[in-house]
């Protein structure tokens, strides 16, 4: 009969099988920690660093957890540079022209008159980068031609397909009105002004006209087509060239 291996040599250090096991050991061990006993690992966390990730506020998307204070000054907040074209680094915000003076209840009135008129020719800059931010916050919900129809998330808001930004009902609307529904937001679409800033807002109110403008042109050239086509249908063309049947 074989007696078994000693656990240590002569010295008490364990051979390497024992060695083996007590590292899978250890392993498991640090692991049941780390997964069954969360709150002892941030209570060392707090313990070593003075915090701990599991204790932390979160935001929603979209949310502006904390206002500035009472008559400060930001400092590049960028959202209203002192010219078209700037970006703020550093400097406090200096602006000598008017902001559309609009808030979340008045998104109820498209009509709504602010004295304010579109500071940014739609020249071809301006339409570019109308177009790029067009692309980057907004064509996800009215398309890339702005006809709910063909809205991405159709699918999931079936709405939108009786809405088309590039229709005769948002081409009612003023500049300024567009402005601020980028700027606060309307109905179920989050407000971006924390995102786009002013002179961008202006970049896509243009290109959002232009958007329309190739709607209509569309528009008019469907009904024009229609007009020209012969009442008894296409199968009767040869009529038209006095050729009979």
């Amino acid at each position: 009969m074989r007696s078994p291996a000693p656990a240590s040599d002569s010295r008490g250090r364990p051979h390497g099988g024992a060695r083996r096991r007590l590292g899978r050991g250890l392993v498991l061990g640090v692991a049941l920690l780390a997964t069954g006993a969360c709150t002892p690992m941030d209570d060392v966390m707090v313990a070593v660093f003075g915090r701990s990730m599991r204790n932390q506020v979160t935001y929603d998307p979209y949310e502006q957890p904390l206002l500035p204070a009472d008559n400060s000054v930001p400092f590049a907040a960028a959202n209203f540079p002192a010219e078209r074209g700037d970006v703020n680094l550093g400097q406090p915000e200096v602006q000598e022209y008017l902001v559309p003076d609009f808030t979340q209840a008045q998104t109820a009135n498209p009509q709504l008159d602010f004295w304010v008129e579109n500071p940014v020719p739609a020249d071809e800059a301006s339409l570019a980068r109308g177009q790029e931010l067009y692309n980057c916050y907004c064509i996800v919900c009215p398309g890339p031609a702005g006809i709910g129809a063909e809205a991405y998330i159709l699918e999931k808001w079936p709405a939108l397909a009786v809405y088309n930004l590039a229709g005769e009902t948002v081409q009612a609307y003023s500049d300024p009105y567009i402005y601020g529904m980028i700027r606060v937001g309307r109905g179920l679409m989050p407000q971006y002004g924390h995102q786009i800033t002013h002179f961008d807002r202006w970049n896509i109110v243009n290109y959002v006209r232009q958007l329309q403008a190739a709607y209509t042109a569309d528009q008019q050239a469907q009904a024009a087509a229609d007009d020209l086509q012969p009442q008894g249908g296409p199968d009767r063309a040869g009529d038209r060239d006095g050729v009979e049947d």
